[in-house]
């Protein structure tokens, strides 16, 4: 069994059990996981091979390369500007960012970006890769971009756009980039080891990504209908889903620390799972007498804006205003939860009912349309502990 660092409150030895059982049983490389509730943590432990080709291991200060659990970040910053009187959400996003009325997206609102109504998952032409690591390329093509279904008829999952949309709003409103405003703003007060735009210096301590193997196919007559049209759209290279994912020509490699050091606020965010974990229980509460956003913006953040069939996935998502909501078969389901998800696995999440923040991370990669066992188990422990934390 792979030797797991860290500490566990009283009450939550359960969460231990199942991450070494993770590194024993569900082919785990290296990996963090972080609960804090009611503002303190509770659990932070860690593990594994930070570097498989190296031996190098993981250590507390490890980072990762998180991809959409990303996401919550550029949401929280837009809603820490509109808490602030700075940003109104239901205001046109081109009273603030005057080029993106073209192709008559004039009337659309902040909050359509927020929710994945814009209708802009794609570009028309992919953005060469080395200009959009500089940002203004991206989002003067996104400017330019006429939607791919009517704004506000639908939603669909922004899975790389969406960083680029919301964060040229915080930068417009701010005057900053949205990786120095979370920095300032967000990361700093909370002490964060979590980057959007990561420094040179700090590139030595990300892991190498690991990508897992990937389970045969299931016969198409085995998979459930629901999931056939969504499993069909990832072979079709005209399907929305397949061109959400080259905006950029070659697609982005999160691998490369040149992309490490770009700011792509969808994906890109950097972290270690002790600071994801207190990222969101700065949402939700105090964390040593700081909170960013109070109840009230928090409540409107998290409500859902949106049910159903996601036009780009196939499948049903709940988003709220940049937060994802658990559909009830998910592992890390509450009517209160919030929170974000990544390729490969990594999930941060809160529950504002128990006061749980949870932060996961991890460099294998695993891909599935089912839930991931390691992080299943991780919650359900967590879940455990708390319910004998409040008996």
């Amino acid at each position: 069994m792979s030797v797991v660092s860290g500490t566990v409150a009283e009450g939550y030895e359960p969460v231990r059990e199942a991450f070494q059982a993770n590194f024993a049983t569900r082919s785990e490389i290296g990996a963090a996981v972080s609960v804090y509730r009611h503002g303190r943590e509770v659990v932070r432990l860690w593990g594994g091979i930070a570097d498989p080709d190296t031996g190098r291991p993981w250590r507390e200060e490890t980072l990762q390369v998180v991809y959409s659990t990303t996401k919550s970040v550029p949401a929280a910053c837009a809603h820490l500007l509109a808490q602030r009187g700075q940003l109104d959400l239901d205001a046109p996003v081109a009273e603030y960012w005057p080029e993106f009325a073209a192709a008559g997206k004039g009337n659309i609102p902040v909050r359509w970006l927020l929710s994945h109504q814009a209708g802009l998952p794609v570009l028309d032409r992919p953005i060469p890769l080395a200009e959009a690591l500089t940002w203004e390329p991206v989002v003067a093509a996104l400017a330019a971009q006429a939607p791919a279904w009517q704004p506000g008829t639908a939603h669909g999952y922004h899975g790389f756009t969406f960083g680029w949309l919301v964060g040229e709003v915080v930068r417009r409103v701010s005057g900053r980039s949205l990786g120095t405003y979370f920095a300032d703003e967000i990361a700093e007060p909370l002490g964060l080891d979590f980057w959007i735009g990561l420094p040179a210096a700090e590139a030595h301590r990300v892991s190498r990504l690991v990508e897992q193997p990937v389970a045969p196919p299931t016969p198409t007559h085995e998979v459930p209908e629901a999931l056939r049209k969504a499993l069909a759209a990832y072979t079709d290279p005209t399907s929305l889903v397949v061109r959400s994912t080259m905006v950029t020509d070659p697609p982005l490699d999160l691998t490369d620390p040149r992309t490490w050091a770009a700011e792509i606020p969808a994906v890109n965010g950097i972290c270690t799972a002790s600071s994801l974990a207190r990222f969101y229980a700065g949402l939700i509460g105090e964390v040593d007498g700081i909170r960013i956003l109070d109840a009230t913006t928090l409540a409107a953040a998290t409500r859902e804006q949106a049910s159903g069939t996601d036009r780009v996935l196939m499948v049903p998502t709940r988003p709220a205003l940049g937060f994802g909501l658990p559909l009830p078969e998910q592992p890390w389901w509450s009517p209160t939860a919030f929170g974000f998800s990544g390729y490969g696995g990594s999930l941060g999440y809160a529950d504002p009912a128990s006061g749980v923040a949870f932060g996961y991370v991890m460099n294998g990669l695993r891909v599935s349309m089912d839930p991931d066992p390691r992080t299943s188990s991780l919650i359900e422990a967590v879940r455990t502990a708390v319910s004998r934390q409040s008996a």
